[in-house]
């Protein structure tokens, strides 16, 4: 064995896997097309959003790396949705792109324990196992396009939308996972040929316009609010009895809003036909929440017009990214309908827009802890598996290093429950119901999520890191000392019947982030405790186990959807079992009386 864990790609999800697997003890390589590209931003130059900000927080809180690049390069922060409830809240930033890359690639070569490689993985060595629940055996290795042969005894596939990815701008496609730059190819193939249910989705991007050519008169500016810490670990120097700084000390830039005219939405309606999405070349299935502007002029002719947010790509270039103008168009028609909307009348186009189709695994072929049902120690993580954004990818990434790491050492998975964080909520999703578009996070996925606010993150999740070894003694002690801080936040509390964040010199000490945690928890208190009692109620399924391999053909009264669904997912639970689509009351029951006559154990 040349390594404990090979991981996959060099984006969002393969820098937390390889991050927490290396920094968990495994050997660890990281296999990328190209190392120049680590953390590359494909497309969006931003992190967080709503509920996507909930990740990133959960992310750090578990130990991993995103939230504190982000506070490395960000050169605009907001809170969005400041007029809602706090548990819709959520930051978000945009990000200097090869600042952030930069940061990325400086982590991952400086971990100890973690190699990068430069190559191309084609397909894995396999060997046979013990274990009759994985169908293939186990994983061994991989072999690269290069002729290389490498051990190891866990392979995480974080390959994004460069698995067997080809690109479309009008009538040019190229075999590339993003514009310039090869795709992956091989792999995917060997998957399939080795019965892996893959299919195919697409995404897409606008084009970047050079900004010295925009008129900002045009434009609705929108400035950026006081900076603040995604990490929680971002002030380490903060003692609790003082008030810590504000904030990262980053730059401030302004975005810019526009909109799409009727005169675009006529260009784009009479050039319909050359779009490869609409002529039939495309045949993966894009995002229903993120479409390209022809699927929204296509799908809503009532509207006459669109917003389109103008974002920097970072402090090193003029470039401006068209948020809102995602295209497959070909790069003429882009040239007009850009030049139809107020401000951008004489834009010149830096890079065009285009779409990308590329392969994935079915997530329903993965177990809870990310582990492929089929073959013993691979795991993937990521665009892989459905899911879409920078978030969503790191958080899978990060729960695939772990768990690999957590099998190396013979103990049992971590799996975060939909009650415990928005990292729960996304794998549960995709492990137990599956996804045929690219998956995305939104707050009202999480029945739970005033239990999930971005700001409690960290009293949810930062034991959990620390329990499995990727929060340091150092870290440990700042939180410790935190939670003490909001235990005598709630003490004052208690004696102030109207807690204000200047109400009172005992309270001056403490940030007013931490005071307005504090109110809102006081705020919210019966809700949360409504909460608490259904979680409660739905626990005493979630601890009862299922085998993975139950024969449900076998068992009479079951519902034959039930046995079809029960077949293809095997949930690990009769919790999980429960929100299977298909799966009825009845189906339930039964599942939970056969479960205590065979004597489950119940879930740590």
């Amino acid at each position: 064995m040349d390594y404990h864990c090979i991981v996959i790609g060099g984006g969002h999800a393969g820098i937390e896997a390889s991050l927490a697997a290396s920094r968990l003890g495994m050997k660890t390589l990281l296999i990328t097309q190209n190392p120049d590209r680590i953390g590359a931003m494909s497309c969006n130059p931003a992190i967080g959003g709503l509920s996507k900000g909930n990740l990133v927080r959960e992310v750090d809180a578990l130990g991993g790396q995103m939230a504190e690049l982000i506070d490395q390069t960000m050169i605009q922060y907001r809170v969005l949705n400041r007029s809602r409830g706090p548990a819709v809240q959520a930051p978000r930033a945009q990000a200097d792109k090869l600042a952030y890359q930069s940061a990325a690639r400086r982590a991952v070569e400086n971990q100890p324990g973690l190699s990068v490689m430069m190559d191309t993985v084609v397909s894995f060595i396999i060997e046979k196992s013990v274990s009759h629940t994985h169908v293939l055996g186990r994983i061994a290795g991989v072999c690269t396009a290069r002729g290389r042969r490498i051990g190891a005894a866990a392979v995480i596939l974080a390959a994004g939308t460069f698995l067997e990815g080809k690109i479309f701008i009008g009538g040019y496609d190229a075999r590339e996972g993003r514009l310039g730059e090869e795709a992956a190819l091989g792999l995917g193939t060997f998957l399939r040929g080795r019965g892996f249910p893959l299919g195919r989705l697409k995404t897409g991007t606008p084009a970047r316009v050079a900004g010295e050519t925009m008129d900002y008169e045009k434009m609705e500016r929108q400035d950026g609010e006081r900076a603040m810490y995604f990490s929680f670990d971002g002030d380490r120097s903060f003692d609790c009895n003082q008030s810590p700084a504000s904030g990262p000390d980053r730059p401030n830039v302004p975005c810019w809003i526009t909109y799409t005219t009727p005169q675009t939405h006529e260009i784009i309606r009479s050039n319909i036909h050359r779009s490869p999405l609409y002529g039939g070349k495309i045949t993966g299935a894009g995002p229903r929440y993120c479409p390209s502007i022809e699927d929204k002029v296509m799908r809503f002719p009532g509207r006459d017009r669109h917003h389109v947010f103008v974002e920097s790509e970072g402090l090193y270039t003029n470039e401006m990214y068209l948020n809102g103008l995602s295209s497959s168009l070909p790069e003429d028609v882009q040239e007009s309908f850009i030049h139809s909307i107020p401000g951008l009348e004489a834009a010149r186009i830096v890079r065009p827009a285009y779409a990308v189709e590329y392969d994935y695994l079915d997530p329903l072929d993965l177990y809870p802890w990310l582990e492929s049902k089929r073959l013993e120690g691979f795991f993937s993580a990521g665009q892989t598996n459905g899911s879409s954004g920078y978030e969503e990818a790191a958080a899978q990434g990060i729960m695939a290093g772990i768990n690999a790491a957590l099998k190396s050492r013979g103990e049992e998975p971590l799996v975060l429950g939909r009650d415990e964080a928005y990292i729960g909520v996304l794998v549960d999703d995709l492990t137990t119901l599956g996804t045929r578009e690219p998956y995305r996070m939104f707050t009202s996925r999480a029945e739970h999520r005033l239990l999930l606010r971005h700001d409690t993150a960290d009293t949810r999740l930062t034991l959990r890191g620390r329990t499995v070894g990727l929060i340091g003694e150092e870290r440990w002690e700042r939180f410790r000392k935190k939670c003490e801080a909001l235990d005598t936040i709630r003490e004052l509390s208690a004696a102030r019947k109207n807690i204000t964040a200047d109400s009172g010199e005992e309270l001056a000490a403490f940030p007013a982030e931490w005071v307005q945690r504090v109110m809102l928890d006081e705020k919210y208190a019966g809700y949360i405790e409504k909460e608490k009692r259904i979680i409660a109620r739905n626990e005493k399924m979630e601890r009862v186990k299922l085998a993975p391999e139950t024969d449900y053909a076998s068992i009479t009264g079951l519902s034959s959807e039930a046995r079809e669904k029960l077949k293809t997912v095997r949930p690990r639970t009769v919790g999980q079992a429960a929100r299977i689509p298909g799966v009825r009351q009845g189906d339930v029951a039964l599942l939970m009386v056969l479960a205590r006559k065979r004597s489950a154990e119940p879930l740590p």
